[in-house]
């Protein structure tokens, strides 16, 4: 039932694979729920680098061998 019909980037399709909404990831990390919608729906938006600590660290409480390249080409 996740992300039906939407298109996602990368950190979208992860937290869909995982079952995971947007807004409880935020709550999770403790950025916006409006900037966490962004990053995961826009495949060319690159969050500050403030913001990406964050979200992989939240991300590694699930995954623990995710990299920054896994969701952005920086």
């Amino acid at each position: 039932m996740f992300g039906l019909g939407k298109k996602r980037s990368k950190l979208g399709k992860f937290l869909d694979k995982h079952s995971i909404t947007t807004t409880e990831f935020s709550k999770a990390c403790g950025v916006s729920r409006k900037t966490i919608g962004i990053v995961c729906n826009d495949k060319d938006y690159i969050p500050r680098q403030d913001i990406i600590k964050k979200i992989l660290k939240t991300v590694r409480k699930v995954d623990s061998t995710a990299k920054i390249n896994d969701f952005w080409d920086i």
